[in-house]
């Protein structure tokens, strides 16, 4: 039997052809490798009692409350405060790369955004899905009904990178739709100009919405495991150039290290979570990420 940390591994998931069984089987395994459950203050419990209204459910009277008031109040529970979580995914032609592991950019964007839409539609919140490149393509709007997580399984089953993106843009085009407070989760190697990006995701905050920034960079991307003289290809453009990795090396590390550090800082500033990720890591990671930051919030 697998533990979690097998469960967990890139190349372990790969082998998995139906996506909502990544899903379950990433939450799964990393569920099996907790000694408490990472749900504590998210599930529903009881808070207060209010006054009932026309439309409550009448099973959440509180009768013994009735017995000694002769008013109907209801019992409000913290699951009515939930928030509506949105996965907002990066449909660039650089999501699809990857050198040497198992899963590209994109499967592991996929298989992080599969698993995040299960735990939430465990959980009963509302979950939708924003699907972008150079404008937005696919808008699902948030429900937390089972048959939510198909829908969203099947266009995450079915997407694909294909051009240049237009982060910063869409990101403003996002925040005029999602108009109540909201989760903001998006999946993205944010290649492109920071500034902007930085500036739309601060936007986002200063709306009210708590934002999770899942920067998704291959292995080899950030640690350049390179020698000699190499063609690259840029993805979204189709450009070639031929460099000297060895005499690039050190410079290239410090420019990427730099752009983390960049959003990683400027996100913090904003109060919003950045999480960090190459594709050679365990999904655990992210999900503890996400977990710790949401736990906080509620």
């Amino acid at each position: 039997m697998p533990n979690a940390e097998q469960y967990l591994k890139p190349e372990v998931i790969r082998t998995v052809s139906r996506l909502d069984l990544r899903a379950r089987f990433i939450v799964e395994g990393f569920l099996s490798g907790l000694h408490a459950s990472p749900f504590h203050g998210f599930s529903v419990e009881f808070s207060e009692h209010r006054r009932y209204a026309q439309g409550d459910d009448l099973k959440d009277i509180d009768w013994l409350v009735y017995a000694k008031t002769d008013r109907y109040y209801v019992k409000k529970y913290q699951a009515e405060t939930n928030i509506t979580g949105y996965l907002l995914m990066d449909l660039s032609e650089s999501m699809a790369y990857t050198y040497r592991q198992e899963l590209t950019k994109f499967d592991y964007a996929i298989c992080l955004a599969a698993a995040l839409a299960y735990m939430m539609i465990h959980q009963q919140d509302p979950v939708g899905l924003i699907t972008f490149d150079d404008k937005i393509r696919h808008s699902l709007p948030p429900r937390s009904k089972r048959t939510q997580l198909g829908n969203i399984l099947a266009i995450l089953s079915k997407l694909k990178p294909t051009g240049p993106t237009e982060i910063a843009k869409n990101l403003h085009s996002i925040a005029s739709m999602v108009r109540h407070r909201s989760l903001i989760m998006l999946f993205s190697d944010l290649l492109a100009d920071p500034e902007p990006t930085i500036k739309t995701l601060r936007q986002l905050r200063y709306r009210g919405h708590d934002v999770i920034l899942f920067h998704i960079l291959d292995e080899a991307e950030v640690h350049f495991p390179f020698s000699g003289l190499i063609d690259f290809r840029e993805p979204e453009t189709g450009d070639t150039l031929m460099v000297d990795a060895d005499g690039m090396k050190a410079d290239y590390l410090d420019a990427v290290r730099e752009m983390c550090e960049t959003y990683r800082r400027e996100c913090f500033s904003a109060g919003i979570d950045y999480v960090g990720l190459d594709t050679s890591m365990p999904f655990d990671k992210a999900l503890v990420e996400y977990l710790s930051s949401r736990q906080a919030r509620f």
